[in-house]
C-alpha cells in the first residue's frame, strides 16, 4: 500500500484500520506517515496509536533496525504478542506448526497418519505435537490467540465441523472446534484443505490478483476457490468441489465407483487412490499415491499413459470451472503436481481448447509455490485476519491493554 500524497480527512478512520495500514506496510509508519494517508489530525492519530499500542498491537520499531534506514518515531505490528497453532491433516499425514502473528512458521512438525483411523486418534496426535512445539518455542497455551485446522473433508465453516466426508471415517459432525477449547481459550477455525491452501497462495504469491482456483490432486482431488481476494465457501461451505462432478469417459465401459459412493466422478477416474487402483490392476508393484508418482516420473509407459489421460479429464472438470468462475490463476497442488508435465500439458490442453477465449485470455496455468506448506501458511493468514478484524482490534483497544504483555506510549517526536 503506498503512501503518496494527502487524503482527504476521514473522521470515522477506526482504530482497525490504522493497524491495516501497518500490516500492509511491515517496514514500519511515523505518526506522520499515518497523518499523510488516513487525513487524521496529530491529536486523533496520537490518540489512535496511543490505544493500539496500550492493547500491545504495535510496538516502536526495534533500536537496531533504526540504524539501518528507518526513522526515529516508527511503528512496526507486534508479531509475538502471541502465538498460533495451525494442522494441515491430510488423508496420509499431518502437518502442525506455531506462527508468529505475522503468519510466519516458527517451527514445524509433520508425521504420517492416516485420517480413516478417525478424529479421537487424529486430534490426539494433534495435540502432543502443539504441547511440543509450544514448549520448545518457551510458550504456555495462554500465549495462543488462535488456533487453525485444516482437514481433507466438506466442512461447515460456521460451526466448524466435517459433513458426509467421503474419506474421513468417523469424522461426520465430530465437535473439533470443542476438542480444543477445554485448553486454549481461544477462537478454533476449521476448514477444507484446498480452501486454506487457496488463501495462502493468493495472499503470499498473488496478492494483486484476487480471484484464483487452488486445485489439489494428491490422494484426491479438491478445489478452494478466491474471488474478491477471500475465501468463497459458498452458502454451507461446499463450494468449489470438482472432484464430485460425474463424467462420461469414452473409454470406460463402466463407470468406477467413487469414495464417496457415487460412480463416475472425476475424482474415481482421477485422483492419487485412483491411479494406484489402476497401476494395480495392470500388475505394477504400488501402494500409495507417492509411489505412482515415482512411477509416472520414471517413464514407465503405463504409468505415463495413465497420468496423461487423468490430466485430460481433470482438464475438461477444471474449464468448466473457469468458465463460470473466470479466475486469473490456477495453481495445482498435491503429489501428482510432482509429476512434471506429464499432468500440466494434459490439463493446459483441454482447459485452453474447451473455455472461452476471453476467460483464457489472461489465464495462468501454474504449480503451486507453497506447495506443500500451502495449508499451514494459509491457515496462519486466516487466523491472523480474524485476530486482526476491525471489531477484534476495538474490543481489544477498548479493554485498554488488558492481559497485554506491552504497554508502550507514544513519543512526542518522530
Amino acid at each position: 500500500m503506498a503512501i503518496t500524497g494527502v487524503s482527504a480527512p476521514r473522521m470515522g478512520v477506526s482504530s482497525g484500520e490504522i493497524l491495516s495500514l501497518f500490516r500492509d506496510i511491515p517496514d514500519g509508519l511515523t505518526k506522520a506517515d499515518v497523518m499523510r494517508h488516513t487525513g487524521l489530525s496529530r491529536t486523533t492519530v496520537n490518540q489512535r496509536l496511543d490505544g493500539l499500542l496500550a492493547a500491545g498491537l504495535l510496538i516502536p520499531a526495534p533500536t537496531e533496525a533504526r540504524t539501518k534506514g528507518r526513522p526515529a518515531g516508527q511503528f512496526v505490528v507486534n508479531r509475538d504478542r502471541g502465538v498460533l497453532l495451525v494442522a494441515d491433516v491430510g488423508a496420509t499425514g499431518l502437518r502442525t506448526a506455531v506462527c508468529d502473528l505475522g503468519g510466519e512458521v516458527r517451527a514445524e512438525r509433520d508425521v504420517r497418519a492416516d485420517v480413516t483411523s478417525g478424529p479421537t486418534a487424529i486430534l490426539t496426535i494433534v495435540s502432543e505435537l502443539f504441547a511440543e512445539l509450544l514448549d520448545e518455542r518457551g510458550h504456555v497455551p495462554a500465549d495462543v490467540l488462535g488456533i487453525g485446522i485444516d482437514v481433507p473433508g466438506p466442512v461447515d465453516f460456521a460451526s466448524g465441523r466435517v459433513v458426509s466426508p467421503p474419506i474421513m471415517t468417523g469424522w461426520d459432525r465430530f465437535d473439533i472446534p470443542g476438542w480444543f477449547t477445554a485448553r486454549y481459550h481461544c477462537p478454533v477455525l476449521v476448514d477444507k484443505d484446498v480452501n486454506a491452501m487457496a488463501f495462502g497462495e493468493q495472499r503470499l504469491r498473488y496478492p494483486g490478483i484476487p480471484h484464483l482456483l487452488m486445485v489439489k490432486i494428491g490422494t484426491g482431488v479438491g478445489t478452494g476457490l478466491i474471488a474478491g481476494g477471500q475465501v468463497h465457501r459458498g452458502a454451507d461451505g461446499a463450494a468449489g468441489d470438482i472432484g464430485h462432478i460425474q463424467v462420461v469417459v469414452d473409454d470406460v465401459a463402466e463407470p468406477p465407483l467413487c469414495r464417496c459412493g457415487n460412480v463416475g466422478c472425476v475424482e474415481a477416474h482421477t485422483g492419487g487412490w485412483a491411479l494406484v487402483r489402476d497401476l494395480q490392476a495392470a500388475g505394477r508393484d504400488v501402494a500409495t499415491v507417492d509411489d505412482a508418482v515415482r512411477l509416472i516420473r520414471s517413464g514407465d509407459l503405463l504409468a505415463v499413459r495413465l497420468a496423461r489421460r487423468a490430466a485430460r479429464i481433470l482438464g475438461g472438470a477444471i474449464a468448466d470451472t473457469v468458465n463460470l468462475f473466470n479466475p486469473r490463476i490456477i495453481a495445482i497442488g498435491g503429489q501428482l503436481a510432482h509429476t512434471d508435465e506429464q499432468l500440466f500439458a494434459g490439463i493446459r490442453e483441454i482447459v485452453y481448447r474447451r473455455s472461452l477465449p476471453l476467460a483464457t485470455r489472461n489465464l495462468q496455468i501454474v504449480r503451486s509455490d507453497l506447495d506443500p506448506d500451502a495449508g499451514i501458511l494459509g491457515l496462519a493468514q486466516l487466523l491472523v485476519d480474524g485476530i486482526y478484524s476491525p471489531q477484534r482490534v476495538q474490543e481489544l483497544v477498548d479493554r485498554g491493554g488488558v492481559g497485554s504483555k506491552i504497554m508502550h506510549p507514544v513519543p512526542d517526536g518522530e
